[in-house]
């Protein structure tokens, strides 16, 4: 009989609460950071179905490999920096897709505020509507991903340097995409969200 729990995503450990960061305390006039492009649903579907898309061979190679990079890339050096620049709140980017997971955050903070999402980074091309390939509803939060990057609160002062040290330490480009604000535990993509096309590597490790 095991006596550790081997399934669910069940992690246990113990840890010095200097050790981490909880993911509550999003204050008004954080700066919130996202740490990978989106886009990775309709990018592998693309390479994996092959059809007549209404996009370019080229285009759909590009964004497959962007979704690769993105992937197989850890996680670890951004928690290394939340844990550096004292981050707010955070969650991953998976199944539940952008918006599914910044509502949870929003819902788990113990002050009153809206994660205010004003500008996404994207893999090209990935948050059109394509000929023949379903609509996950990128822009709109919906789409899921896998190994996704981390969307992070950060105190104003701090925020800049977080997101310097990621591409000068670690070699890993990350994005400013929203504030908190004050309201009512709330996450919204406005509908004039800036899309950041990804159509390079976003690694420089």
């Amino acid at each position: 009989m095991n006596p550790w729990p081997i399934i669910g995503g069940m992690a246990n450990i113990l840890v010095k609460a200097d050790e981490y960061r909880r993911p509550n305390f999003g204050q008004p006039g954080d700066i919130i950071v996202l740490t990978k492009p989106i886009g990775t649903q309709p990018a592998v579907n693309l390479k994996q179905t092959p059809k007549d898309y209404s996009i370019s061979q080229e285009s759909i190679d590009l964004a497959y490999e962007l979704s690769v990079e993105s992937m197989a890339h850890l996680n670890r050096d951004t928690a290394k920096l939340m844990l550096k620049y004292e981050s707010h709140g955070a969650t991953d980017i998976t199944g539940f897709g952008l918006l599914g997971h910044a509502q949870n955050l929003a819902s788990a903070q113990f002050d009153e505020v809206d994660l205010i999402l004003d500008a996404l980074p994207v893999i090209d091309k990935m948050h059109l509507k394509i000929d023949n390939l379903a609509d996950f509803k990128v822009m709109e939060g919906y789409s899921a991903e896998t190994s996704g990057g981390i969307l992070c609160m950060l105190a104003p002062d701090k925020a800049e340097d977080f997101v310097k040290e990621s591409l000068e330490v670690y070699g890993q480009e990350v994005w400013t995409v929203g504030k908190v604000v004050k309201g009512e535990r709330r996450a919204v993509i406005k509908d004039d969200c800036e899309v950041i096309s990804i159509n390079k590597t976003f690694l420089h490790c």
